[in-house]
């Protein structure tokens, strides 16, 4: 029987990628205040996110009086340009604007993951340096006309059409889809959890 991880996040690219891998998801989303603090470095920000889910949703459970049996998993993505977050955009203006602003430039995406199980919480974060191509106003407005880029950090997706504007990627492709393939088995590794056959220890 696969390993079994409680996923505190509804992002369907992360449950797909872990369905990938050979692991078997129960969701436990968990809303909290997203809010970065006053000077809060990027990488700082996605970490303390990605455990805050984590805590989130285990006190779900707690709540349900139930205790966790199996890791929970939980995960944080964000677009970063020069150092600024770049959130999910408000709408159809903000998506144009954030495009612009990324076109023919390099930014960041930093995903930080955190998995628990009993009294051990370990957590990291994987960054991504994106450039992108010089984007045409035709271009930006046919991929804001899809719809793909209205609830995705940064305004794009990289598993989908906007994969079409990278023109190159140093980083991990599965991290900037929201969940790094590698951190994610080595943490869940860590905790002792069982892992595909090909990601254990030879």
């Amino acid at each position: 029987m696969p390993q079994t991880l409680y996923l505190a996040s509804a992002s369907p690219r992360r449950r797909e990628i872990l369905h990938a891998l050979g692991f078997r998801t129960l969701p436990l989303p968990a809303e909290i205040d997203e809010t970065a603090l006053p000077g809060e470095a990027v990488a700082d920000y996605v970490a303390r996110m990605a455990r805050q889910k984590n805590a989130a949703a285990r006190q779900i459970l707690r709540q349900r009086g139930e205790e966790p049996i199996w890791p929970v998993l939980s995960a944080d993505t964000v677009v970063a340009l020069e150092g600024q977050i770049l959130g999910k955009p408000r709408d159809a203006a903000h998506a144009r604007a954030m495009l612009e602003s990324l076109s023919g430039r390099e930014h960041q995406v930093w995903t930080a993951v955190c998995v628990s199980h009993g009294e051990q919480t370990l957590v990291a974060a994987q960054r991504s340096d994106v450039r992108f191509k010089s984007l045409s106003a035709q271009e930006i407005q046919a991929y804001i006309d899809s719809g793909e880029p209205l609830d995705k950090a940064g305004a794009y997706g990289i598993q989908g059409v906007g994969g079409i504007f990278v023109a190159h990627l140093a980083g991990s492709f599965s991290g900037v889809m929201g969940l790094p393939v590698f951190e994610t088995v080595q943490l869940l590794r860590q905790l002792g959890a069982e892992v595909p056959p090909f990601g254990q220890a030879t």
